[in-house]
C-alpha cells in the first residue's frame, strides 16, 4: 500500500519571466511522483504524472498569474493510481506568479551617443504565454504600469553612477560631450516587497571621442612628456654643441695657418 512511501521534501518554486519549475527531493525508488496544482479559485490540475524526476514544469497551468497556488506532490505506485485510497503527499508553500516570478534581463536593441545626448533603446523579456495570434506576451504586457525600467550610466573609467527611470522602452539622457559612457538597464516593480529588482542587462559602452589617453591612461601621457622634454632639450643643446665645434675648428685652422707662416 501507500503507507510506507516517502513523501517529497525541500519543495521549491523557481520562476523567471513566468516560466515556473517546481523542484523537490528525494529521487524516487520503487515509486513515482504526480504533481497536483491547486488554485484558490481554479480546478485542480495534474502535471508530470508518474514521473521519476524531481522537477516539473508547471508554467502552462499557472496562466492566471494573480492566482495563489499550492502544489501537492503525490507519492504513488502505478498499479494503485486508480484505487480509492489517497496516496501520501507533501504540500508546497503558496506561490503567486505575479508577485514572485523574477524579472529577467532586458535586451539592448540599439544605443548611440551624439554630442551631449545618450540614447538607449531596449526590449522587454518575453514570457512563455501567447496572444491568440501566436506571438509571445512580454513581461510589460502582463505587468502593465506596475513595471518600470532604470538606466544606470556612468562616465567610462569612473565609479560615479547616475540613474533615470522610464515606463517606455527608450532612454535619452544628457552626458558630457566627447566623453565615453557605460550603462545597463534593469526592470523594477516598485509595488513588490520582495524581488523588486530584475536581472541587469549586459553592460555596454559608447566609443565616441576615444583617444590614446582613454585607452592607455596616464602611462602614455608620462611617456609622451618624457619624449617631448628630450626633443626640446636636444633642440637647445645640439645647436650650442655644433656652434662650439665650429668655433673650435675655426680657431684650430687659424693656429695652423699662423704656424705655417712662421715657418
Amino acid at each position: 500500500g501507500y503507507e510506507n512511501l516517502p513523501t517529497a521534501v525541500n519543495i521549491t518554486w523557481s520562476s523567471i519571466n513566468f516560466k515556473t519549475i517546481l523542484q523537490w527531493q528525494p529521487k524516487p525508488s520503487g515509486y513515482f511522483y504526480t504533481v497536483e496544482i491547486h488554485g484558490q479559485t481554479s480546478d485542480v490540475k495534474r502535471k508530470c504524472i508518474l514521473t521519476s524526476e524531481t522537477e516539473c514544469d508547471v508554467t502552462d497551468v499557472l496562466r492566471n498569474v494573480k492566482e495563489t497556488y499550492t502544489a501537492h506532490i503525490l507519492s504513488v505506485k502505478p498499479a494503485e493510481m486508480d484505487n480509492f485510497e489517497e496516496p501520501p503527499f507533501a504540500v508546497s508553500e503558496k506561490f503567486i506568479p505575479y508577485s514572485q516570478t523574477f524579472i529577467g534581463k532586458p535586451e539592448i536593441k540599439d544605443y548611440s551617443q551624439k554630442d551631449s545626448k545618450l540614447n538607449v533603446v531596449f526590449k522587454d523579456p518575453l514570457t512563455p504565454y501567447m496572444f491568440p495570434n501566436g506571438s509571445f506576451r512580454s513581461i510589460q504586457d502582463i505587468f502593465q504600469h506596475d513595471l518600470e525600467y532604470k538606466l544606470y550610466y556612468w562616465k567610462d573609467q569612473s565609479s560615479g553612477k547616475k540613474d533615470v527611470t522610464t515606463k517606455s522602452h527608450n532612454f535619452e539622457v544628457s552626458v558630457d560631450s566627447g566623453k565615453n559612457y557605460c550603462f545597463y538597464v534593469q526592470g523594477i516593480i516598485p509595488s513588490r516587497r520582495e524581488n523588486r529588482n530584475g536581472q541587469e542587462s549586459v553592460v555596454l559602452c559608447t566609443s565616441v571621442g576615444r583617444n590614446i589617453l582613454d585607452e592607455y591612461g596616464t602611462e602614455v601621457f608620462i611617456i609622451l612628456a618624457v619624449i617631448a622634454v628630450a626633443v626640446i632639450t636636444l633642440a637647445i643643446v645640439l645647436p650650442v654643441v655644433l656652434c662650439k665645434r665650429k668655433k673650435a675648428k675655426k680657431a684650430r685652422a687659424v693656429r695652423e695657418k699662423e704656424l705655417l707662416n712662421g715657418v
